[in-house]
């Protein structure tokens, strides 16, 4: 039986969790391929059901939590913190894009059976496509790259376009027939996120199962689905440089100096601690603008189908900032350790690199170059960012 949480009770089984992945997080990102056992673990965990609200079976946790129990788990591993992060994207998707005369039954039972829930939705792959064959039912053939956690899911958020190029989104079984994983995703980073393609092949999906009502981004308040996407990339991030910084600072507690150094100890040499002083403050700074942006994040969750264009856009703005803050930060930290730790950081036993290669590998998700534009324009212009699948 999984644990029943209340919400006290999530973040000390995130740390709990935390540190099992912690104990193979090394080894697992060298080897790749999925991690069922973990996911597993976060199954047994009862977090799944952290974003499923209380009639419905869940915790109806608060935003504020989720994100800390995402940040922990970054801390250990980004690979699973990110495919148990877009497990509460999938669900949240499916509340902003549709009714709860829709999802009720959807939400109990994943509530009941702690399902995991997979993304086959990238909305820029256009190659799965959509054939109308009656009133009750269409198919989906074509592939889905980037699908995040699909392989091992129980429930599949998934995509196509039809002739007119309009998307369309359906939640079904992930064992529904004419779904295969190719099991392709060989990247530097994320290793163990199957984010690889998924091939539909006649896929039946019937007309209960798409999200038409209200649908896709119709609305100011079904657009804080891409806001809270990238808002999850900000305490990916944060927890994968704090990682990297605590592992540092444990690490240099028993070095010696340089021999140039005036000091026998590292932690009593002055660039070391000029080094580590600099990751301080930089973390502090991304801590509090995620703090803020989830502060307003979770003030416009509240307010419903009566937010506004211009209440989102300050959202998003806020969202952004922390991204480009957390995106600096991030890469800035796990390239630096080996700065302080010296030339044994490098050994491929202890992988340390793998902290660099996870951040950059999820940093390039969507371009940060356009989170600067979209600031600039706003601090420039007073203009909120147009709503889109990324920002």
């Amino acid at each position: 039986m999984p644990l029943i949480l209340n919400e006290e009770d999530v973040l000390e089984v995130a740390h709990d969790l935390a540190i099992k992945l912690s104990e193979t997080a090394a080894i697992r990102d060298k080897k790749g391929g999925n991690p069922k056992y973990e996911r597993d673990l976060i199954r047994k965990s009862g977090l799944l059901n952290l974003s499923i609200p209380k009639k419905f079976g869940g915790i109806g946790a608060q935003w504020s939590t989720i994100f800390e129990s995402i940040r922990i788990i970054a801390q250990a591993d980004s690979s699973v913190a990110h495919v148990y992060a877009f497990h509460h994207l999938l669900i949240a998707t499916v509340q902003l894009f549709s009714k709860p005369e829709q999802y009720t039954g959807w939400f109990r039972h994943s509530a009941q059976k702690q399902q995991f829930w997979g993304n086959a939705l990238n909305p820029l792959d256009q190659r799965t496509k959509l054939q109308k064959i009656d009133k009750q039912y269409y198919v989906f053939n074509g592939e889905k790259s980037f699908s995040s956690g699909s392989i091992d899911s129980d429930m599949l958020l998934c995509s196509a376009h039809d002739e007119h190029d309009k998307l369309w989104i359906a939640v079904i079984p992930t064992t529904r027939q004419g779904i295969y994983f190719k099991g392709d995703w060989d990247n530097m980073g994320q290793r163990q996120t199957d984010s690889g393609t998924t091939q539909f092949e006649q896929v039946r999906i019937y007309q209960s199962e798409f999200l038409l009502d209200p649908g896709p981004l119709s609305t100011p308040y079904t657009s804080l689905r891409p806001l809270l996407a990238q808002l999850i990339f900000v305490h990916l991030f944060l927890g994968v440089a704090e990682g990297a910084f605590e592992y540092a600072k444990a690490q240099i507690q028993t070095q010696k100096a340089w021999f140039k150094s005036n000091a026998t100890q590292a932690v009593n040499d002055p660039y070391i601690q000029q080094h580590f002083a600099a990751f301080w403050v930089k973390l502090e700074s991304v801590r509090l603008l995620a703090r803020q942006a989830i502060t307003k994040f979770s003030q416009a969750w509240a307010v419903g189908e009566n937010l506004t264009e211009q209440q989102r856009g300050e959202v998003s703005i806020a969202i952004a900032t922390a991204k480009i803050a957390a995106t600096e930060t991030s890469l800035e930290i796990t390239q630096n350790i080996f700065q302080v730790l010296g030339a044994r950081a490098t050994t491929a036993k202890l992988n340390l690199d793998r902290f660099w290669r996870n951040v950059r590998t999820q940093t390039l998700h969507d371009p940060i170059d356009y989170k600067y534009q979209e600031v600039g324009e706003w601090v420039l212009t007073a203009k909120v960012p147009d709503p889109s699948f990324y920002s």
